[in-house]
């Protein structure tokens, strides 16, 4: 199911609550899905193997139902293995299913069944036979049942959706989230500040991107190995997860394509991709529902207008930024030469925009604690229109509640001067509304003596390193 290799960080939360789930007595069915790759197998083989918990694990496959229920048949004999002398396969899911609960009885059994997805595709009639015997003679039972998938459209519309067969039947659900800048460091212990946060830009939260990074000792090798070779596991990775849950996925590509390019309203959009507008917010919205991009609003006086697309996945953002155009050279072996001349000149540049999604989660994970001068109740980037300076103007980050209100700016350099500084207070004096004001300046490095001098005089204004950043 996993890697034995692979290294387990995090999900603490959602360990403790299965384990809470688990010790309840009686039938429990539990559903866990998320995007490919982002550790839902990990967490449930975490999660069992202690070696308190008998399980039954079960993986589909894409083959035929005939061979699933006979892969699924051999999981069982080997947990029971009695009816060995009898019979080498059951021949019915009901009968697997009704021997499970028989055998189980009132003992505690985890029955983990991974990528549903593929056994309810083979089998049409799965979700209606899994009810039955949930409906039927599992309520009797201590059986943790615990159906998982990658394919995010299939498990919401399919397993937990309205018209599911399975629709009200759950005690829980677990929406498996990548990890934020944070939790991806953990998988960069020995590596310094600058590479943890390369890292996270290059492959967002994705447990095995990071692993993968991780492997090759320094985050350039991981690159090269992982982007830039034929056969690294992230070449093709995009296309993988876009063939996975999208119908067109050629169309998809194109609009990712174009917002990866800097498009970011809708009708720009349709332009470069080449779809027609009226058409494109159904393929928008479906790829919002998927997590690979989303709508973004500016903090304050938030309009339809002025909202904006991006990419919210990081590994896409870095591989339509430097792979997809150097297809052709990486194809000749010519990775080294791409990292050197095309990548790490531009790599500074990059990072910027992902900094400030770091500095956010910074500010996230700070106000959870209650660590800053207020809790706010929303964040975000600003932009519009300045009508002191009458032209347009952006903020890179704003926390609010009521009247009081966060500005920051963050800045991938190494030394920050006073002038950001007095160009953020200039920038937030439009906002009359709030009448309590603090300034974060946030930077990749240190700072200039000038500048903390003005903070070490002003109380409102704190000076944010990237050490700090990751020493939370």
């Amino acid at each position: 199911m996993s890697d034995p290799e692979f290294e387990f960080y995090g999900r603490d939360n959602e360990l403790k609550e299965l384990n809470l789930l688990y010790r309840r007595t009686g039938f429990k069915f539990i559903v866990v899905y998320g995007r490919r790759r982002v550790g839902k197998s990990s967490l449930i083989q975490k999660f069992i193997e202690d070696g308190s918990k008998p399980n039954i694990s079960f993986m589909a496959f894409e083959q035929n139902n005939k061979l699933n229920l006979e892969a699924f048949s051999e999981a069982i004999l080997a947990k029971y293995s009695a009816a060995k002398k009898y019979l080498s396969s059951f021949d019915s899911w009901d009968k697997a299913l009704g021997y499970i609960a028989e055998q189980s009885g009132k003992q505690k059994l985890v029955l983990f069944i991974d990528e549903f997805p593929y056994l309810a595709n083979a089998n049409k009639a799965i979700s209606s036979i899994l009810q039955k015997n949930i409906d039927g003679i599992f309520r009797n039972t201590n059986i943790t049942l615990i159906l998982c998938g990658s394919s995010m459209s299939f498990m919401e519309n399919q397993v937990l959706g309205s018209k599911s067969p399975l629709y009200g039947r759950r005690n829980a659900q677990f929406k498996i989230e990548p990890f934020d800048y944070y939790e991806s460091a953990l998988f960069f212990e020995l590596f310094s500040n600058e590479e943890k946060a390369v890292a996270y830009g290059a492959a967002g939260g994705i447990p095995l991107y990071l692993y993968r990074l991780k492997s090759h000792g320094s985050i350039e090798n991981g690159i090269i190995n992982e982007f830039l070779i034929k056969n690294g596991t992230l070449y093709e990775e995009p296309r993988n997860l876009l063939m996975q849950e999208l119908r067109e996925p050629s169309v998809y590509n194109a609009i990712i394509k174009s917002i990866a390019g800097g498009a970011t309203r809708q009708n720009e959009i349709a332009v470069i991709s080449g779809e027609e507008n009226n058409k494109i917010s159904k393929y928008l919205n479906r790829l919002i529902a998927l997590h690979l991009i989303k709508k973004e609003f500016p903090v304050i006086n938030a309009q339809e207008r002025n909202s904006l697309y991006r990419l919210s996945d990081n590994m896409l953002k870095f591989w339509y930024r430097f792979v997809l155009n150097n297809i052709t050279n990486i194809e000749s072996g010519m990775s080294g030469y791409i990292y050197r001349e095309k990548i790490h000149p531009q790599l500074s540049d990059y990072m910027g925009f992902i900094f400030e999604d770091i500095c956010i989660q910074y500010m996230k994970r700070q106000n959870k604690v209650m660590a800053l001068p207020f809790v706010f109740d929303s964040i975000g980037r600003w932009w519009g229109n300045n009508p002191l300076e009458k032209k347009q103007q952006e903020i890179d980050m704003v926390a609010i509640s009521g009247k009081t209100a966060i500005f920051g700016e963050c800045k991938w350099k190494d030394i920050i001067g006073a002038d950001v500084f007095h160009n953020l207070k200039q920038k937030a004096e439009m906002f009359k509304q709030f009448n309590k004001k603090y300034y974060f300046i946030f930077a990749k490095g240190g700072f200039s003596d000038s500048l903390r001098k003005i903070a070490e005089e002003d109380n409102n204004i704190q000076l944010i390193s990237l050490e700090d950043i990751y020493s939370i």
